[in-house]
C-alpha cells in the first residue's frame, strides 16, 4: 500500500480536532467586560454653606454715564471760566480800528460765513426757526473784524467782548414754485415733485467796536 493511501485512511479514522478560523471566533475584550460592571453610586455629602457678605450690585452703563455727566456739569458750574486776557497789540490797535470808518465783519450764522457792513441785507439760504419779523439778533460769532487799514483775525473766532453786531429780522421770502419730473430710462413710471423754498431776510442794524479800557 502506498504511503499516500495509508495517510488518507488514517485521517478518516482519527476525529477532526481542527479549530475554525480565527475571524470566526467570538471576540471578548476588556471593554465588553466593563459593560457588565456597575460602578458604586455614592451620594455627595452636603456641607453647610458659609455665609457670604452681600456684594454690591453692578451699576448699569447708563447709570455710570449719567453720573459722569452730572459730575462734569457740577464741576463746570462750580468753576466759572475766566475770560482770556487780551494781547497788548490788541489793546493798542483796536482804538485805531474803531476810529476808522467803513468797518466790516465776517459773521457766521449756522456755520456759514457772511461778509457784511452796517446797513447790509442778508438773505439766508434757509428759513430760520423760532424768529418773527422785528426780532433783534445778537451775532456774536465772527472770524474777521477790520477796516481799511487794520484787520483783527480770530483764532478761530474773535472775542465777542470786542464788538457788538446786531441784526433785525425783516421777514421771509419764498421762491416761485418749482416742478420737477423724475423719470428713469426704460421705465414708464414718473414722479412729479413740487418744491418751494423759503428764506429769512436779515438787516445789519449795528456794528460797533467796544472800548478795551473797561475790559480786564
Amino acid at each position: 500500500m502506498s504511503r499516500a493511501l495509508l495517510r488518507s485512511v488514517l485521517e478518516l479514522r482519527t476525529p477532526i480536532t481542527r479549530l475554525p478560523p480565527s475571524f470566526l471566533l467570538p471576540i471578548r475584550t476588556a471593554g465588553a467586560r466593563c459593560l457588565h460592571q456597575t460602578s458604586q453610586i455614592v451620594d455627595p455629602v452636603q456641607q453647610p454653606e458659609a455665609s457670604l457678605p452681600p456684594q454690591p450690585q453692578a451699576s448699569s452703563p447708563k447709570q455710570t454715564t449719567s453720573s459722569i455727566a452730572e459730575a462734569a456739569s457740577n464741576i463746570s458750574s462750580s468753576q466759572p471760566t475766566q475770560p482770556a486776557k487780551l494781547h497788548p497789540s490788541v489793546r493798542q490797535l483796536l482804538p485805531i480800528l474803531a476810529a476808522q470808518p467803513g468797518r466790516y465783519i465776517t459773521i457766521h450764522i449756522h456755520g456759514k460765513p457772511y461778509l457784511v457792513t452796517e446797513g447790509d441785507s442778508v438773505r439766508l439760504p434757509f428759513k430760520m426757526p423760532g424768529v418773527t419779523p422785528g426780532d433783534v439778533l445778537r451775532l456774536n460769532r465772527a472770524t474777521n473784524l477790520g477796516s481799511r487799514d487794520y484787520t483783527l483775525q480770530g483764532s478761530p473766532y474773535v472775542d465777542e467782548r470786542l464788538f457788538e453786531c446786531r441784526a433785525v429780522v425783516i421777514g421771509t421770502e419764498a421762491e416761485p414754485m418749482r416742478t420737477i419730473v423724475k423719470k428713469k430710462r426704460r421705465c414708464r413710471r414718473k414722479k412729479t415733485v413740487h418744491s418751494k423754498h423759503r428764506f429769512t431776510i436779515l438787516r445789519i442794524s449795528e456794528l460797533k467796536v467796544c472800548d478795551v479800557n473797561g475790559l480786564d
